[in-house]
């Protein structure tokens, strides 16, 4: 079965995952999705991730991390930019999340950056998900 959006599975393992309180989550790996882990890590919205080589294949451990009440970090997680319907920003029309609280993962030409980032380096592009 081929799957025709893979980041939006990615994406909705993770909030599937958190809202069932699992420890971890894998899924399959790619350049992409590795990014947009280096970015949830960074940022503090997952524990840490690992690449796992699987024989021909890799997959991505992700860590998810909840806070004393066993509430997840991730409250809210949505992909924007779908295959049928692309979604781009310009550098002065990046979008903010809650006003600043959350983030927006762009893909530019510079590579994967968060609005923020986006924002300093002055480069618009692909605007993929929201993060809150």
């Amino acid at each position: 079965m081929s799957m025709s959006d893979p980041i939006s599975d990615f994406l909705t393992r993770i909030r599937n995952a958190q809202k069932a309180r699992h420890r971890t989550v894998d899924t399959p790996a790619s350049n992409l999705k590795k990014e947009i882990a280096r970015i949830l890590f960074e940022k503090g919205y997952i524990l840490k991730y690992v690449i796992i080589e699987d024989g021909n294949m890799q997959i991505i451990r992700i860590f998810l991390k909840y806070d004393s009440k066993k509430n997840g970090t991730i409250t809210g997680i949505q992909r924007l930019s779908k295959p049928g319907l692309r979604r781009y920003a310009g550098a002065d029309e990046l979008p903010k999340v809650l006003n600043g609280l959350g983030l927006a993962i762009i893909s530019t030409s510079k590579g994967i950056l968060t609005d923020k980032e986006a924002r300093l380096q002055n480069v618009g592009g692909e605007v993929l998900c929201y993060v809150w």
